[in-house]
């Protein structure tokens, strides 16, 4: 009789650590009402753990203050814009699409996230994980899913996606890796398109607009009225 595998366990922060400087992926939780997201300093690892193409786009995790630095140059962005970039991003923690000053010459850490002159930025940065992000200023993520599935709200449920080659960070908060009854339920960001002139378009709906029915009064809170 073939005997049962042990039951795979959450990972620790010297694991995932670990893990990212080998290059590997891992997926890593983030507070209510976010779902959680795979990581990695390599942008194919991010695609290969989601089962798909390796070369696909992925969002570059602008998350530490050298990499917003470093983009100040690269977006195609006015003074106000780029001040509202910051704001969306390490503020708001949206998921922003900006458009990139000469694509064609976009820098190797750049160019994973950039598609048809447009830049992906994830702006998540919880403080829990700061250790852990600071020590790789340069991330390329994704929502921890599927293509065609959702993503998943938490490390438990994140076991049950990727394989055991990818870690899953422990919460480091108590008690949250499921979502108790009456808890808000999670969703992956909201991601907004942000024009050279300041003007903010919704690209997808998500955790931070949903409280609106319509997404233009989310929109106007960035002092947005031409988003129409």
């Amino acid at each position: 009789m073939t005997p049962t595998p042990p039951a795979r366990e959450l990972s620790d922060l010297s694991a995932v650590r670990a893990a990212l400087t080998r290059g590997r992926a891992v997926v890593l939780p983030n507070p209510v009402p976010l779902t959680c997201v795979v990581a990695a300093t390599r942008p194919e690892a991010v695609n290969t753990a989601k089962q798909r193409p390796a070369e696909q786009a992925v969002a570059l995790w602008a998350h530490h203050p050298r990499t917003l630095d470093a983009l100040t140059e690269r977006l195609d962005l006015g003074p106000d814009a780029l001040r509202l970039a910051r704001r969306l991003l390490a503020e708001e923690h949206l998921t922003v699409l900006a458009p990139v000053r000469r694509p064609e010459q976009a820098p190797p850490w750049l160019a994973p996230a950039t598609k048809d002159g447009w830049t992906l930025l994830f702006g998540a940065r919880w403080q829990p994980l700061v250790g852990l992000l600071d020590a790789f200023p340069v991330l390329y993520v994704s929502s921890a899913n599927r293509t065609g599935h959702d993503p998943a709200p938490g490390p438990a449920e994140a076991l049950a996606v990727f394989p055991p080659d990818v870690p899953v960070l422990r919460s480091p908060v108590a008690d949250s890796d499921h979502d108790g009854p009456g808890s808000v339920r999670r969703a992956a960001t909201t991601t907004v398109r942000l024009y050279p002139d300041g003007r903010l378009a919704l690209h997808r709906r998500g955790a931070q607009d949903r409280a609106f029915a319509d997404p233009e009064q989310y929109l106007t809170r960035f002092g947005n009225d031409q988003g129409r």
